[in-house]
């Protein structure tokens, strides 16, 4: 499946922006530490892309994502990108094992947390966000209390990375497209919608 196939299943499925945004911020990260690792970008892009793409019909566990794997594999993906989508709910019973699968955990709640943080600056730009206040931020419980913090600090851990250099890492990947996530600062971004590419 190309990425473009599966944006528009995504596009199908979901018609919030907010998480059509998520959807393409978890991208962001996804194909940036595919191309550190020597992965497959294309495949990483489709496994991040689709995610999510049942959670407008499937919003609670243990439905989501289960629900939504058997109508991915009628649209034709794959058994290792629908793995991976599996893997990346503790609930799901299947254990995280490729690197795929980690990175995918590792960027999801990520993501999605420092678009809250981004949200929360005078400008609303991911350009004014860095590590430092990243970090202070997982400390506040009330800050973004629907993002789990465990999540976050055990996806690094899983991949194999820092934490302090994941945030970092995703950081960069969400600014190289913060126009296309609605986070390159209120004035440019108002009117923008989530774009078919990355």
């Amino acid at each position: 499946m190309t990425r473009n196939e599966a944006w528009a299943i995504a596009c199908e499925f979901v018609r919030s922006d907010s998480l059509r945004r998520h959807m393409l911020g978890v991208e962001a990260c996804m194909a940036a530490y595919a191309n550190k690792f020597g992965e497959d970008p294309e495949r990483w892009r489709v496994t991040a892309l689709l995610h999510d793409f049942d959670w407008e019909i499937h919003p609670s566990a243990p439905d989501h994502p289960m629900k939504g794997e058997p109508i991915l594999a009628e649209r034709g993906v794959d058994e290792v990108t629908r793995r991976a989508i599996l893997s990346h709910a503790d609930y799901s019973g299947v254990p995280r094992q490729s690197l795929l699968e980690r990175a995918l955990f590792a960027c999801d709640e990520l993501s999605g947390f420092l678009t809250a943080c981004a949200y929360v600056k005078p400008g609303r730009s991911i350009f004014e966000v860095d590590v430092p206040s990243v970090k202070r931020k997982l400390k506040d419980k009330a800050f973004a209390r629907n993002v789990n913090r465990d999540d976050i600090v055990n996806g690094a851990k899983e991949l194999g990375v820092a934490l302090e250099d994941h945030i970092a890492f995703c950081l960069e990947a969400m600014k190289a497209h913060a126009a296309e996530l609605g986070l390159a600062g209120a004035h440019l971004t108002s009117s923008a919608q989530p774009q078919a590419a990355v």
